[in-house]
């Protein structure tokens, strides 16, 4: 019986499986990046989507497999990992999903979505509860090509929509490592002020926009200061951000802090863990990631 799915991100199933096995989670097999275990759905970071309900059902017909997913509830997203064709006649019978990509700042989807797939021709799995309000996991976005000089703005992007906030006009942010300045661009954005501390320099045209003030200086060596907003993409061993974040939360001088672990060589669970262990705080993958996680407080 299967109880609990993970969706691994692209290219970092063994570090999911890591994750699931030093929370005592089984996993009896694989169907393409879904890790499909009998054990009870826990906490896992570094899945993009977990289902928290799978059931599997008879699918012995086209018809019979989308008459089973309506039985249960309206709006259904495929993860096809085989049987393609086979999905998408029974995708056509159902409802369809609007997977548009947003445009920031807009809210994540509010409609209950459940996911579904076919283990084998005759067999479906699906779950109507699942931990993203995305297709998959995948919170894209409409993109800005031109302004940003550099893609990492999604990951900011991603992360305020799953938290479902943001900075506004008019409030204070410090941006720790922004060179080039992808983050700081993104924030200005909103109209709210921007700290950005680097010893790098920042992109000419993000230290021009309105609201940004530029410090060179090193990021760890900053001490805690008031803002609306701390955020962090700067590269750094993830226990030594770590200390940077427990200082900034012991001052108090700060409401929320949003951050991204980067992980070199081997994934450090053990830090992932002590981030996701302090209160207020949440560890997450976005899609945007890459072997990192985004780590997001409020106080």
């Amino acid at each position: 019986m299967i109880a609990s799915a993970y969706l691994a991100p692209e290219g970092l199933e063994a570090t999911l499986a890591e994750e699931l096995a030093r929370a005592g989670v089984r996993i009896a097999c694989w169907h393409g990046r879904l890790a499909l275990s009998p054990d009870p759905p826990v906490q896992a970071a570094w899945a993009l989507d977990s289902w928290t309900a799978p059931r599997e059902i008879a699918a012995p017909s086209v018809k019979a497999a989308a008459d089973g997913l309506r039985a249960i509830q309206r709006n259904w997203a495929a993860y096809g990992a085989a049987h393609h064709r086979r999905m998408a006649l029974i995708a056509a019978r159902l409802p369809p999903v609007k997977s548009r990509k947003l445009r920031f700042p807009e809210p994540a989807p509010a409609a209950h979505l459940g996911a579904w797939t076919l283990l084998t021709p005759e067999v479906m799995l699906a779950s109507p509860g699942k931990s993203s309000p995305f297709v998959n996991g995948e919170c894209r976005f409409e993109e800005d090509r031109t302004g940003p000089p550099s893609r990492a703005y999604l990951k900011l992007w991603e992360a305020c929509t799953r938290i479902g906030a943001w900075p506004l006009a008019g409030e204070r942010c410090i941006d720790l490592g922004a060179a080039p300045g992808g983050w700081t661009w993104a924030i200005a954005r909103l109209g709210a002020q921007v700290l950005a501390v680097d010893r790098a320099e920042l992109d000419p045209a993000v230290a021009a926009m309105p609201g940004v003030t530029m410090r060179q200086e090193s990021a760890f060596a900053l001490a805690p200061e008031p803002a609306d907003w701390l955020f962090s993409d700067v590269i750094a061993y993830p226990d030594r951000l770590l200390a940077l974040v427990q200082r900034w939360i012991a001052a108090g001088t700060v409401r929320r802090i949003v951050c991204t672990l980067k992980f070199q060589g081997a994934t450090d669970h053990d830090a992932a863990a002590a981030f996701a262990a302090i209160p207020g705080g949440r560890v997450m993958h976005l899609f945007h990631n890459k072997h990192e996680l985004t780590f997001t407080w409020a106080g």
